[in-house]
Parts: structure tokens; C-alpha cells; sequence
């Protein structure tokens, strides 16, 4: 496990917004610590696109949230839509 660290959130999001952020953040996190559903993955992911919706801002936050965690949103999302599996688990390998 790693220690507790801060998600990289906007303070303009609303509640709602924030919401679907870190239900896509915790998402990911479970992905590698002990795999996910891979739908539920997938809605979280379309979750955050209606909060972050330009790739540009999207890459700047999976970066941040790349160097607190450790985790890759791009290595998860890409194996969820590659993958035909119910659940999905990303090995830390995977990441770099």
C-alpha cells in the first residue's frame, strides 16, 4: 500500500464533479492493488471525460496523478478497452 497522498483535483468542480474524479482515480488504484470490474472501470473512466473532456487537460492530471501514485490512468484504460475479460487487474510491471 502506498502512504496517503493528495489527488490532483480542480477547487472550481463542483461536489458532483469531484465525485466522479475520484471514483475514476480510486478505479485506477484498484486496478493495480486488486483488480476492478472492468465496466465499472469504463463508467468511471466516461465519468471523468464529462468532467476533464480535452486530452491535454487529462494528460496533465494522469501525469500528476502518475507521480503521486505511481498508477497510469493511460496503461489501465488502454488494458480495459484491449482486454475481454469481467475483471481487470494491471500488473505494476505493466505501468512503465
Amino acid at each position: 500500500m502506498k502512504p496517503n497522498y493528495g489527488y490532483p483535483l480542480d477547487m472550481d468542480w463542483s461536489k458532483a464533479d469531484m465525485i466522479k474524479v475520484t471514483t475514476f482515480y480510486a478505479q485506477v488504484e484498484d486496478a493495480y492493488e486488486k483488480g476492478v470490474d472492468r465496466a465499472n472501470l469504463l463508467a468511471a473512466y466516461n465519468g471523468f471525460k464529462q468532467v476533464v473532456p480535452d486530452k491535454g487537460t487529462e494528460r496533465q492530471l494522469g501525469r500528476e496523478f502518475e507521480a503521486v501514485s505511481g498508477y497510469s490512468f493511460y496503461r489501465v484504460v488502454q488494458a480495459a478497452r484491449t482486454s475481454d475479460t469481467v475483471r481487470l487487474k494491471v500488473m505494476a510491471d505493466d505501468a512503465r
